[in-house]
């Protein structure tokens, strides 16, 4: 299968690529680099957000490389000081001049911070923007089962996205049967393990039983499992490695394998229900 074709439909009839390029922690100056020569290897999603603060440099790549805007697929999120309904709808005004887009075709609400419990009114201004069309999709990033039914109860809207904490350490299992379950994607961000998984014997002899680095490995489980995922790199050969995963496949004592390595207390990012940080910066 050709990596460009690997895509996933989304619930609301829109078509996500599996495989997608994350810009976390890349300097606005280097963005626009990294994510030409991301589009150039095949990359067709390209995944940022305001806290990034390089939605500039990533907008920039976008317009300027090449490749038609619709065969592209752009995510930016929405952060923790934005939430409630007006502020969601100036701080999509924002996110869009920055970027120089007409569109955007997935927005995540980042975090859904529920000390300040406003998740749901920026999920209204969301669902808003989805119908006057300046949004195709709308997803959310780090929630929880109680935060995304609250969204469904309240709006009769559910995510087509979750983006969330996700790699071989830490799998979310009982998360991941409630996405199947309400036909939500998943999506891995730091899927390569915050670089915990390097040295880990099960991974290194997968790898050298397929003569794939560690890193393929991993990102080719979460495809088998059905996930979109985001790697980031800013080095070209890692950005083309991280590509190349479509001409090997895991088999089922893999799989297995690796499903043995989950430990439920590996989180390491926030705890999303925990976690507000309101101020970018």
């Amino acid at each position: 299968m050709s990596p460009i074709l690997n895509t996933v439909r989304l619930h609301d009839g829109n078509v996500a690529p599996r495989l997608g390029f994350g810009v976390w922690q890349v300097e606005n100056d280097m963005a626009v680099q990294a994510v030409k020569t991301a589009i150039d290897v095949g990359y067709r999603l390209i995944d940022t957000a305001a806290i990034y603060g390089n939605e500039k440099g990533v907008g920039e790549a976008v317009r300027t490389c090449g490749v038609d805007r619709a065969e592209l697929f752009i995510t930016t999120k929405l952060w923790n000081d934005r939430h409630g309904y007006d502020e969601t709808m100036s701080a999509f005004d924002e996110s869009m001049k920055k970027l120089g887009l007409d569109y955007i075709d997935l927005y995540l609400i980042h975090w859904p911070a529920p000390k300040i419990g406003l998740y749901d009114k920026s999920w209204k201004a969301m669902i808003q923007l989805r119908d006057e069309g300046r949004i195709k999709s709308i997803g959310v990033s780090n929630f929880n089962i109680d935060h995304l039914q609250r969204l469904l109860d309240e709006t009769g809207v559910i995510p087509v996205v979750n983006q969330i904490e996700l790699n071989p350490r830490f799998q979310q299992p009982e998360l991941r049967e409630y996405h199947a379950e309400k036909g939500i994607v998943t999506e891995s961000w730091s899927p390569l393990g915050h670089g915990l998984l390097w040295d880990n014997p099960v991974l290194t002899a997968i790898a050298a039983k397929h003569g794939r680095s560690l890193a393929q490995v991993v990102l080719r489980w979460h495809i088998q499992l059905g996930n979109m995922v985001i790697p980031k790199s800013v080095t070209p050969s890692r950005i083309r490695e991280n590509f190349n995963i479509y001409d090997f496949a895991l088999d089922a004592e893999d799989m297995a394998a690796i499903a043995r390595l989950h430990d439920p207390g590996a989180r390491h990012g926030p705890d999303p229900e925990r976690f507000r940080l309101p101020k970018a910066g």
